[in-house]
């Protein structure tokens, strides 16, 4: 069973910036593309970011593009979200996702119905 833990949410002034980790067990990491996704209250569930199996491609939300970055470290498990210049509006809990099928394009991980594996999320809080 593949688990996967977030982390390094919490609050923090806009023009600020916060690091997110999520570390995956059960399967093999590298094998497999990663999603970021946030969920405000009140909102669906929408696409942060995504990273290709081995790293070697992102894309990113027209709205966190130029702002947030994502990358991974397969030796450790770990996928990271760096997060600039944070706005009012990116206050939501954050959410690291597993693609379900393994060595899969980038462009086939936008969507969350692709994701198979989920984190419990950690709440990021951008104050004005």
């Amino acid at each position: 069973q593949v688990q996967l833990v977030e982390s390094g949410g919490g609050l923090v002034q806009a023009g600020g910036s916060l690091r997110l980790s999520c570390a995956a067990s059960g399967r093999t990491f590298s094998r497999y593309a990663m999603g970021w996704f946030r969920q405000a209250p009140w909102k669906e569930r929408e696409f942060v970011a995504a990273i290709s199996w081995r790293g070697g491609s992102t894309d990113y939300a027209d709205s966190v593009n130029g702002r947030f970055t994502i990358s991974r470290d397969n030796a450790k498990n770990t996928v990271y979200l760096q997060m600039n210049s944070l706005k009012p509006e990116d206050t939501a809990v954050y959410y690291c996702a597993a693609d379900g099928r393994p060595l899969s394009p980038i462009c086939a991980v936008v969507a969350k119905e692709r994701y198979e594996y989920w984190g419990q999320g950690t709440q990021v809080i951008v104050s004005s």
